[in-house]
């Protein structure tokens, strides 16, 4: 039991860390949240392969906005062994820099699957499931 308790929490710290990453645009922590392989689905159009491409649309992507918060909910995981899946809905607020102000604010689950890599929970698959958008001028 004690082994689940400290995987359940190892498990969200890796999305804890996400999160606070992308929002203080760390992106060396935020890097370290992926495997080198991972699969991204729902963030575009297409699925993205590959923690460095990942990055690449990432750090392009924040160029658009002066602040984000992403907001998480509580994790639900199913461990085995070394390898987990994981939801957690979020709440992600984006202020966009055009038109000045605008804020964007997504409504959203995420469904991940991670593996234990050197002792380590990495996201391996990070699926967006888009459950709202919203607009608004402050």
């Amino acid at each position: 039991m004690a082994n689940e308790c400290t995987d359940r929490i190892a498990l969200q710290d890796v999305l804890l860390k996400y999160a606070a990453a992308v929002d203080e645009r760390d992106f060396e922590l935020y890097r370290s949240c992926f495997a080198d392989d991972v699969e991204i689905v729902g963030f575009g159009k297409e699925t993205m392969h590959g923690a460095d491409n990942w990055m690449a649309y990432v750090v392009k992507a924040l160029e658009a906005y002066d602040a984000t918060q992403h907001m998480l909910g509580p994790q639900l995981a199913t461990i085995d062994g070394d390898t987990a899946r994981t939801r957690t809905d979020v709440q992600a607020t984006h202020v966009r820099k055009e038109p000045k102000g605008q804020i964007f604010t997504l409504w959203a689950t995420y469904k991940s699957e991670m593996v234990r890599i050197d002792g380590q929970w990495k996201l391996s698959r990070h699926e967006l499931v888009s459950r709202a958008v919203a607009t608004s001028m402050p």
